[in-house]
């Protein structure tokens, strides 16, 4: 129990350098509070896969792009591992995935988890939902990055459409 409660300080330090833009002071606590996750009676506890993505977005967010994706494939694993490869919280480590390829502009990596992401959403929420509404938005800016804007017309319609619906 100690543990977590350090873990959780460690988690909101990180936040608050995060937010203040000190994203180097941020990496290391980060990176101590994944020793103090793995060091948990699991080493697939929750607390582990949310500190890998937390690392892995520092990282991506000082350009380090090498440094974040195997932390960002490690969490997905583990989430898959533990939740079950069609559970929504697996489809969110998809998207950050195909997120972390879609900013290099490797979009071949890119597009399949994201129409990974998108089949589980909408297999668990519906095709109308926000959620699915994110990764089709997602997904068609892809397209158009890509200069494949005819194949994001039909996604960003259906994105809109989902909002409208969703919004009630």
């Amino acid at each position: 129990m100690a543990t977590h409660i350090e873990w959780e300080a460690l988690n909101s330090e990180v936040g608050s350098l995060y937010q203040q833009g000190h994203y180097g002071r941020a990496v290391v606590v980060a990176k101590k509070a994944l020793q103090v996750a793995e060091q948990s009676a699991d080493p697939d506890h929750p607390d582990v896969a949310d500190s890998l993505n937390t690392l892995a977005l520092l990282h991506e967010t000082k350009g380090q792009y090498a440094l974040a994706e195997p932390l960002y494939k490690r969490a997905l694993a583990m989430v898959e591992k533990k939740l079950g490869p069609d559970h929504p919280d697996v489809a969110t480590s998809l998207n950050t995935l195909a997120g972390l390829y879609d900013s290099q502009d490797q979009y071949a990596k890119a597009e399949p988890l994201y129409k990974r992401a998108l089949a589980i959403r909408e297999k668990a929420f519906g095709p109308d939902h926000h959620n699915v509404a994110m990764i089709l938005e997602n997904m068609a800016a892809l397209y158009r990055a890509a200069g494949r804007g005819k194949e994001a017309e039909p996604l960003e319609q259906r994105a809109a459409a989902a909002l409208r619906l969703s919004a009630g």
